[in-house]
């Protein structure tokens, strides 16, 4: 016989993967399951994530670039197949289309046989932190937070064992929130669904409900207080569940998450030390039993760079597989149970959280106070870069011992995976053949029966599953919610009035004015986010900073066409133009504003362009007239001031 102790099971392994196409995308996912990987995390491309077409204007330059295409029932079919739905369990990170992309699930999982009851996963369907920090929304916030329980409705009657809404903090650290807004923001958004959902089902059925509402979370490099956050969520929650809403039963109040470990802290100086990065963050989730995530997947170390090959999200699977079946952790009880320290800051958490709660209960809850979550991202946002610029927060190879040895793996060809624009072209065809061999009558019908649903403020569940069936694609689906809800542009978060944060400056502000005098007013410097990239956190302390430097700033937020940036340009009478690209579209769309600056009599106005930009693709820009191109090294926002106030020299423009 065995002496050795019983063993926990482990959590989920995953990695968030989907490129290309979605036949790419089904080899890389079967792949991974046959390296050892027990669940799915999609991804899909901005389009797909933001409810267009691959043919659309806004989609150009973004097919296939962070995610999957999925446009009809036919790209989600191939990207299942061969997988065994009633086998699998499925994450799928899809909010303002979270509907119809678990409608078209439903459908492909009907085509295989399987059983809908059975069928296990989650859809992420977390419009309010899309407002706060991801940007990939459509509607105003209060249909939006109808549609998110339209899907925990109908799951309720249909897919019992799904998870139809996982609370996303994890974009809300990524955008700057501290551990007690981490918290409190992440929870009001669960407490803001369940109030709707309370009407939605029968009261017998709510408690069950209640404990399908999942959250999925970021754990950062500080693990010791990114461990004692996750004790303080489990509290937390298990304290909401029982006095707010009277869960009596505990397994419907536990917390139950899955995580993405930090990707905001991945660095592109020195990429191999990411690994330990990597490393450290998935212990602050894995090591404490009570507060253990219930699936895992971990970016690869050189994410910072581009998309990661087969291999590097292999090495991520490796080191999850390690830790739960080479060592012996999974065959002990909670190892901080008791811990002075560890109970310490767990409260002193939940004490920060309860008063940001509170403050967010008395402005009517987490839709009313998206503007109030917003700004405070914004200004922690700010604070935290401040500390990284003055050496206070230490990033080995970014502020300190810079030098070092090159490294081998990003060496040669190939060391990181790009998307052959080809891929666009492809995906296109496929679509218009779908639109021509499909029965548009058939397709008119559903529409029409999804548009009367949708404005008579039935579930629009029902209605989307059939327009799946039917063949109609995700441009069509949203564009019907477009047109009974209208669009929204959420608050950037970004004030015209100066901050307080001005110590060190004085030099910069003194250069502003002395510019501003010779141009004869106040340098004007307009900041956009071209296409369908909704990251904005850089080009909002990129315009926070300018601001508090004493330039004259325009920034109107996320999603603008190349057409409506050069026109802001023209109208504003910009000195320079500031361009944040983060999903790998840098070239196609810098390619358009730079032509369209040039005909509209804007070439001696200087572009600048942020991104995840490989040196070749820098090169290029250049050649286009892209006067500074800046990356994730380029922390230092005040010499990226300096540069715009040298490029607004009068005299600079003519001698660049």
């Amino acid at each position: 016989m065995s002496d050795q102790p019983e063993r926990d099971r482990p959590w989920l392994f995953r990695t968030y993967a989907g490129h290309s196409t979605a036949e790419k995308s089904n080899a890389l996912y079967r792949a991974n399951l046959a390296k050892g990987q027990t669940g799915l995390s999609v991804a899909f491309d901005l389009p797909t994530q933001t409810g267009y077409d691959s043919d659309h204007e806004l989609a150009r330059g973004e097919v296939g670039k962070v995610g999957v295409p999925v446009c009809h029932l036919g790209d989600m079919r191939t990207l299942f197949r061969d997988i065994p739905l009633d086998q699998m369990n499925t994450s799928m990170t899809i909010n303002a289309t979270a509907p119809w992309l678990l409608a078209l699930y439903i459908a492909v999982a009907e085509e295989q046989g399987a059983d809908v009851a059975a069928l296990q996963g989650t859809v992420q369907n977390d419009i309010i932190k899309e407002y706060l920090s991801r940007g990939t929304y459509i509607c105003p916030p209060k249909p939006s937070l109808k549609m998110i329980t339209d899907v925990a409705a109908y799951t309720a009657e249909h897919l019992p064992k799904w998870n139809p809404m996982n609370v996303c903090s994890y974009h809300l650290q990524e955008a700057g929130a501290t551990p007690e807004q981490e918290l409190a923001f992440a929870l009001a958004t669960g407490i803001a669904v369940l109030d709707d959902l309370k009407g939605k089902v029968a009261p017998d059925a709510f408690p069950a409900m209640v404990g399908r509402i999942s959250f999925f979370v970021n754990a950062g490099i500080r693990f010791v207080t990114e461990l004692c956050k996750m004790r303080a969520f489990t509290e937390l929650w298990d304290e909401i569940c029982l006095e707010r809403y009277g869960i009596a039963e505990e397994k419907y109040r536990r917390f139950r998450y899955g995580v993405q470990v930090n990707s905001l802290g991945l660095t592109e100086q020195q990429p191999e030390n990411n690994v330990y990065r990597i490393l450290l963050e998935m212990l602050a989730v894995t090591l404490s039993k009570n507060a253990r995530a219930r699936a895992v997947q971990l970016p690869a170390w050189n994410e910072a760079l581009g998309l990661p090959r087969p291999w590097d999200q292999q090495w991520s699977l490796r080191m999850q597989q390690i830790l739960a079946y080479e060592t012996d952790l999974l065959e002990y009880g909670d190892l901080f149970d008791g811990n002075p320290a560890i109970t310490a800051k767990v409260e002193a958490l939940k004490a920060g959280a309860r008063d940001e709660l509170k403050t967010l209960d008395g402005m009517g809850g987490a839709i009313a106070a998206i503007e109030y979550m917003k700004s405070r991202l914004v200004e922690s946002n700010a604070a935290r870069l401040s500390r990284i610029e003055a050496g206070e927060t230490v990033v080995v190879g970014v502020n300190r011992w810079r030098e070092g040895e090159a490294s081998p793996l990003t060496a040669g060809d190939g060391s990181i995976l790009t998307v052959d624009p080809a891929v666009e072209v492809d995906q296109v065809a496929r679509l218009n053949d779908w639109r021509a061999s499909r029965d548009e009558g058939e397709v008119d019908a559903a529409l029409a029966a999804l548009r009367a649903a949708a404005t008579a403020g039935e579930n629009v569940m029902p209605a989307s599953v059939a327009c799946a069936k039917a063949g109609v694609t995700t441009g069509e689906w949203a564009g019907v919610m477009r047109r009974v809800h209208g669009e929204y542009r959420g608050p950037t978060g970004v004030s015209k009035s100066p901050s307080n944060r001005t110590e060190g400056l004085d030099e910069i502000r003194d250069a502003v004015d002395t510019v501003s005098k010779r141009l004869g007013r106040r340098l004007k410097f307009l900041v956009g986010k071209p296409g369908l990239d909704g990251h904005s956190n850089g080009a909002e302390q990129i315009a926070a900073r300018a601001r508090d430097c004493g330039m004259d700033i325009s920034y109107e937020g996320i999603r603008l066409t190349p057409a409506e940036i050069v026109a802001a340009a023209a109208e504003a009478e910009a000195h320079v133009v500031g361009l944040s690209v983060l999903s790998g579209s840098h070239l196609p769309l810098m390619a358009e504003v730079m032509e369209r600056m040039r005909a509209a009599g804007l070439a001696h106005v200087p572009v600048v362009v942020g991104g995840i930009i490989p040196e070749e693709d820098a090169a290029q820009l250049r050649e286009m007239g892209v006067a500074r191109v800046y990356t994730p090294k380029d922390f230092e926002l005040n010499r990226i001031m300096f540069d715009i106030v040298a490029l607004a020299e009068p005299k600079a423009v003519a001698a660049e």
